[in-house]
């Protein structure tokens, strides 16, 4: 049995954020795609209701995933319909010589092209400002 398709794209956007590759990363999303990195707002998205388009997604990457060395070890996942939910822990490394690590769910969805429409990360940023002195 093949791969839920959803699964499929959450496990290419992971493993495009692990390597840095913003081109891969971007070329998986939707042009209206929606991301809740976290759900509940951030200092990117106060308002807490997700940062929507290319351009936002852009943005995301220069200031939280390019700058910094992510991997990410997925623990379980489920998947129906259009989406899937992974389990995972991430790692961070930061230019400032600071380290992460947290537990975080991640649910993805998929368009009918196949391409990435929402990721909703759930996850405690306060913790993670915290590690790093941004608290």
């Amino acid at each position: 049995m093949s791969e839920h398709p959803a699964l499929t794209a959450a496990r290419e956007a992971m493993a495009a954020v692990s390597a840095g590759d913003r081109t891969a990363w971007l070329d998986l999303y939707d042009d209206d795609a929606v991301l809740e990195d976290p759900v509940g707002g951030s200092p990117l998205d106060p308002e807490g209701v997700g940062l929507r388009g290319r351009t936002a997604l852009e943005g995301f990457w220069d200031l939280v995933v390019g700058p910094n060395d992510f991997d990410f070890e997925i623990t379980a996942t489920h998947s129906g319909g259009s989406e899937a939910a992974l389990s995972a822990t991430v790692r961070g490394r930061y230019p400032n010589g600071a380290k992460t690590s947290y537990d975080g769910i991640f649910i993805y969805a998929i368009g009918e092209n196949g391409k990435i429409t929402s990721v909703r990360a759930f996850w405690d940023i306060d913790a993670v400002m915290s590690a790093l002195g941004a608290s």
